[in-house]
């Protein structure tokens, strides 16, 4: 639509006489259809035109001094050029000698004359294109003239009084290319106020869009109203991009700038990970599936705490999907970044153990103060536990908000117990105290039952009972 600005406005204005002939009602027409199509304020595009031309007019015809206006009248379908001055009179005007006794020293200045300063201060120097003084105003009231200006009966000092100002003739040329940029520079600040607004409530969103440039590894990213950028620390490490290629990007930060918004995007956040899941899990756009927390290693390795809101509901099962279709999506989006998913529990104890998965765990220990753990493993699981590099536990801590450190028992050492996940120390000393006690009753059941066995044999010694025979 900017482009075709350049036909319309020199129809209604080039090599036509200002007063006769200029289609101001079409001309405005053509400026509501514009708006409309732009979404923009009528008012607010007249009012920056009127500014301009009248800033137009004051440079090609009028003096420093002045204050011109120009207005549109939609039910004449002209526009006017007016001179603006304030009525002022001698109460508020200052005398020449007041510059000279600004500038004088104000060492040894009585402080009682600080009040007098201020007055003074607040005067104003008369000037012939800016004012006009009452005594004046009075007089033109009285007269008749054609170009007289419109004066209110109760006119007072500091109102403004418009004088008439005759238009040129080439004044409509003038007009039209002021409007011209006007009006494209106004859309163009509508549009860049609009996307801003767009964006800016899409913050924390996935968009969708297409490498357009690369410069200094900087992509710039076209995400359909407007272009993206992606820096070289928001990218996953490693991956390689060209010219064309499509990418989900999560919208981190939107930026106001002059020549337009800054729109900001992130493929290493960690919540690109959890907007992408959203994606591809109803449940979790249901709200039956959370995700609670998440650490992330961009490039190599991510950890998920997922919760179920219905009991009937698998959270884990939800996230992978049917053979894994679902995790495998977002895997493949981010460039085959291996992904964990785990159950998330309100038990501390029970959220470490399970952070630390695939390795398996014993005991954790916990201090609340320090928001330390400390955790068991069996020997041959130490390297599991850690992972490589230390990833796996550091992710843990990452995802658990807790400082873990990790220990080894020999297999000699650990004695094997049917437990459930997440069981405190002192919930698996009473189950140990438990077993020791049903160990004993046993122990005791036995002894009773092999004395009552041998009691009947002792008594049987030398005597031996003959079989009665049975008669018939």
């Amino acid at each position: 639509m900017i482009e075709n600005l350049s036909v319309w406005p020199r129809a209604f204005f080039s090599g036509v006489k200002y007063k006769k002939n200029m289609e101001i009602k079409s001309f405005l027409s053509a400026i509501e259809q514009i708006c409309e199509e732009k979404g923009i304020a009528r008012e607010k595009v007249v009012e920056t035109i009127e500014m301009a031309l009248a800033a137009a007019y004051k440079k090609e015809y009028g003096h420093k001094g002045q204050n011109i206006r120009v207005k549109f009248d939609f039910e004449v379908g002209k526009m006017k050029v007016f001179q603006i001055k304030t009525v002022v009179d001698e109460s508020i005007l200052k005398e020449e000698t007041a510059e000279e006794e600004k500038e004088a020293p104000t060492q040894g200045r009585d402080p009682n004359f600080e009040d007098v300063g201020k007055e003074e201060e607040r005067k104003i120097r008369f000037n012939q294109d800016r004012h006009i003084m009452i005594k004046e105003v009075k007089k033109l009231a009285k007269s008749k003239t054609k170009n007289a200006p419109k004066i209110k009966k109760n006119i007072a000092t500091g109102d403004e009084i418009e004088f008439p100002l005759e238009a040129k003739q080439d004044f409509g040329r003038i007009a039209a290319q002021t409007a011209k940029q006007v009006i494209i520079q106004r859309i163009r600040e509508a549009e860049r106020e609009s996307i801003y607004d767009e964006y800016k409530d899409r913050q924390g969103e996935i968009v969708g869009g297409i490498v357009q440039r690369i410069e200094n590894n900087t992509l710039f990213i076209d995400i359909g109203k407007t272009t993206g950028i992606l820096f070289p620390e928001e990218q996953i490490p490693n991956e390689r991009y060209k010219i064309g290629q499509r990418l989900k990007l999560y919208i981190l930060e939107v930026q106001k700038d002059t020549r337009g918004p800054n729109i900001i995007l992130s493929r290493a956040y960690p919540k690109i990970v959890s907007q992408l899941f959203a994606l591809e899990v109803p449940e979790i756009s249901a709200g039956t599936v959370e995700i609670k927390a998440i650490a992330r290693e961009a490039g190599s390795r991510s950890k998920i705490a997922v919760s179920s809101k219905e009991e009937r509901v698998d959270p884990i099962g939800s996230m992978i999907g049917q053979r894994g279709t679902r995790v495998q999506a977002v895997i493949n989006e981010l460039s085959g970044e291996k992904i964990d998913i785990i159950e998330w529990s309100e038990t501390t104890t029970k959220f470490i153990t399970n952070a630390l998965s695939p390795a398996k765990v014993i005991d954790v220990q916990l201090d609340q103060k320090k928001k330390e753990a400390k955790v068991i493993v069996p020997e041959d699981q130490l390297s599991l536990a850690i992972g490589a590099k230390g990833q796996n536990v550091r992710l843990a801590a990452k995802l658990t908000g807790w400082k873990i450190d990790i220990e080894a028992k020999k297999e000699k050492e650990v004695k094997p117990e049917k437990e459930k996940k997440g069981q405190t120390t002192d919930e698996k000393k009473k189950v140990k105290k438990t077993n020791k006690s049903n160990r004993k009753k046993v122990v005791k059941k036995k002894k009773t039952e092999e004395e009552t066995q041998e009691k009947p044999k002792k008594k049987s010694k030398g005597k031996s009972k003959k079989p009665k025979e049975k008669t018939e």
